[in-house]
């Protein structure tokens, strides 16, 4: 076992390969599958999902980056929603679900390495306000902190919008993120995902934000 894995981990370069690559770093021994389940096993390498794999724990040379990963796993898609808003600092939760949005369909899928959401937005909703992100040597793709709320507000079937004066206790109280965030949310990108939207919902949340910008409160 030690010969296969230590002939793995000389071969393969990359912490993230799919089904192609561990053939090929097999390909010396008569029975490579026979070798994959025995990897497997003994957590030399994890199945992230079929046909994608990493190292496990002991044998990785870098930590991985579960945002990256949930853009492999099922793309096209962005890291959004909750995940984002905490990456970005705007709400207090530490948040451990990698949640995304996607022009394919909705899914959740349950990993060794976590689990990651998807939820399913139209090409121009998913489109507007993406941003390329880096993190343990990897780049992926994230939603900017704007594009990170409306997705959430959009998304989130408790909150219909449709009372303006539901706005400011929903952002402030039930997403707890602070007026002094709101604030510094970039205009210019809120109107333009706004506009992406064309959503009754977002249009009142920028009327909100807009009556912050304004006025200092809410």
């Amino acid at each position: 076992m030690v010969d296969v894995a230590g002939t793995v981990r000389r071969k393969i370069a990359e912490e993230i390969f799919d089904y192609q690559v561990l053939m090929d770093a097999l390909s010396m021994f008569s029975k490579p599958r026979d070798a994959v389940t025995r990897l497997l096993s003994s957590e030399v390498i994890l199945r992230i999902r079929k046909g994608l794999y990493c190292f496990g724990e002991t044998y990785r040379r870098k930590p991985l980056s579960r945002e990256y990963i949930a853009n492999l796993i099922h793309g096209p898609s962005c890291v959004s929603l909750e995940y984002a808003l905490s990456y970005h600092g705007m709400i207090p939760e530490n948040v451990r679900t990698v949640t995304s949005v996607t022009c394919k369909r909705s899914m959740v899928i349950n990993t060794p390495l976590g689990l990651f959401s998807y939820r399913m937005l139209t090409g121009g909703r998913y489109a507007a306000g993406l941003s390329l992100e880096s993190a343990a040597g990897s780049s992926f793709l994230m939603a900017t902190p704007e594009k990170a709320l409306i997705d959430k507000v959009w998304t989130d079937n408790r909150f219909d919008g449709r009372r303006m004066s539901e706005f400011t206790p929903y952002l402030t109280e039930d997403l707890r993120i602070d007026l002094v965030t709101l604030r510094e949310l970039n205009r210019r990108l809120v109107f333009e995902i706004r506009d992406a939207y064309r959503s009754a919902k977002i249009r009142n949340l920028t009327t909100c934000l807009e009556r912050i910008w304004r006025t200092g409160d809410a």
